[in-house]
């Protein structure tokens, strides 16, 4: 295929920002709204259609565009395989979610709003598309700006506090990343990845280098103890900040991981197996029982967040097939139950400007249709099978189990942990005594909103009685990583 299809779907929503800057869209912003809404769809449907023309039984990289930028030193290389090609249309996917939950959230500056919200994009499939370190590491760094000032401009009272530290969190976080990329051309010649593969870094210098990249991943995941950002992040966000921040941004320090970390360092990856584990097994267990003690339902769900990056972490690193291949699920799944968790908790915000837990109760005799929709999601992010949040946790548990039984055991405990805390937040949500007259006043959910999260329930447990559309697209790509690293071990 000749037709720059990645370049488009990286650079058509940055175009239609441009159209939505210069048009002149002041009282209503119906303008704006459409044009975003549109752009995204049409995005959406391109990545469809990459999804769909992409051959699942090859490893190699396809539609890959290579194209000189820099004297031959940085190539504008893109290309995806079958592990990126999800996560790009997972982000297409969620962009329009987003533009249509700002329609009831975002009061002001909403032209503004959407044209960061299609910048982000952007850069968020750029870092998925990206075939060269630069290359990645511009597009995995500009996402940090439109997203701070989603929360800056557009968060709660505490915005500017929560942004800067978002921002400083991450920021200095890849600055080592960074100097590992410097150092990776110094010593291969190449920013190109797929030469980088070939040419394998001297052992002496991965140890450094899987470190280096570990700091800017680990902020990203957010691993513990570089956490601390997040629950902040999410409270202050907007609704839709907060979705694009749960379901994407912190899946690019996964793929991270599967990108770059395995296969340019799998010396390393092999030394530092011990120490993902102990990182993992922490968040898992430490923020599922912070998890329990909230009173805000943002900051539940962002320490529920982190309980479960930290099974994805722990899968990743047992590089097996069914570790990894449970966490690019676990990845997928959790970029649809989390975004749709912050959608509900935005819903009774936009009707009580309250997200404490202790406002609510009772919804289910008021709010049917929500507590409904609401309790399919707990039970989803709580592992219950028919859902796709159960096969991605037995799959990372069954990976752990063959290589390490006591982490397999400390990890199982999360799981116990994860239905306590979101039964409790349904206990007392949904059910439970009506304190608030308020409630009994409050209109439930509307068209716009089911729409939203008809659209994510139906896919919740569509693909967790069917997975088989996911994991046959990453099958062959994640034998192909396992091949390659146990090669890299032998041949050391």
């Amino acid at each position: 295929m000749n037709f720059p299809i990645l370049s488009t779907l990286i650079f058509l929503p940055l175009l239609s920002s441009l159209f939505i800057f210069l048009s002149r869209d002041k009282k209503n912003n119906f303008s704006s709204i459409y044009i975003s809404l549109f752009s995204s769809i049409a995005t959406f449907l391109l990545s469809l259609f990459l999804w769909y023309s992409l051959d699942v039984n090859t490893a190699d990289f396809q539609f890959v565009e290579d194209k000189s930028w820099i004297n031959d030193f940085i190539k504008f290389k893109l290309g995806v395989d079958g592990i990126s090609i999800l996560f790009i249309v997972l982000t297409t996917f969620i962009t329009p979610i987003c533009i249509i939950s700002c329609i009831n959230s975002v009061k002001e500056r909403v032209k503004e709003f959407l044209i960061a919200i299609l910048v982000l994009e952007t850069f968020m499939i750029g870092v998925f598309c990206s075939l060269d370190l630069v290359i990645f590491y511009l597009f995995f760094e500009g996402g940090l700006i439109p997203m701070f000032l989603i929360i800056g401009v557009w968060g709660g009272s505490r915005k500017v506090y929560s942004a800067f530290k978002f921002f400083l969190f991450t920021l200095l976080g890849s600055v080592l990343m960074l100097v590992g990329i410097i150092v990776i051309y110094w010593l291969t010649g190449t920013t190109d990845i797929t030469q980088i593969y070939e040419i394998q870094i001297p052992e002496e210098y991965q140890n450094l280098l899987w470190l280096a990249f570990l700091s800017s991943f680990a902020v990203k995941m957010p691993m513990w103890p570089v956490h601390t950002w997040l629950p902040d992040a999410h409270v202050e966000a907007p609704t839709a900040g907060s979705v694009i921040l749960a379901a994407i941004l912190l899946k690019m320090a996964g793929y991270g991981f599967l990108r770059f970390s395995i296969p340019m360092f799998p010396l390393a990856s092999e030394f530092f197996t011990p120490l993902i584990y102990s990182l993992s097994i922490i968040a898992i267990i430490y923020t599922s029982l912070v998890a329990l003690m909230q009173e805000d339902m943002k900051k539940l769900i962002a320490y529920s967040s982190v309980a479960h990056m930290g099974y994805v972490t722990l899968g990743i690193f047992t590089l097996t097939k069914q570790g990894i291949e449970g966490s690019i699920y676990q990845m997928i799944s959790h970029g649809l139950i989390s975004a749709a968790l912050f959608l509900c908790v935005g819903v009774l915000y936009d009707r009580l400007n309250s997200r404490l837990i202790s406002t609510y109760g009772g919804l289910v005799n008021y709010l049917p249709k929500y507590s409904f929709l609401f309790l399919v999601f707990a039970l989803a992010a709580l592992g219950l099978p028919g859902t796709t949040g159960f096969l991605g946790e037995f799959l990372i548990l069954t990976g752990t189990f063959q290589k390490s039984y006591l982490a397999a055991m400390l990890a199982t405990v999360g799981v116990v942990l994860g239905a306590a805390y979101m039964l409790w937040l349904t206990k007392r949500l949904i059910f439970g005594v009506t304190k608030n007259s308020s409630i009994e006043t409050l209109s439930d959910i509307n068209k716009s909103e089911i729409i939203m999260l008809g659209t994510l329930a139906f896919f919740v447990i569509f693909f967790g009685f069917y997975p088989a559309p996911l994991m046959d697209t990453f099958n062959v790509s994640v034998n192909s990583l396992i091949d390659n690293y146990q090669l890299a071990l032998n041949g050391r």
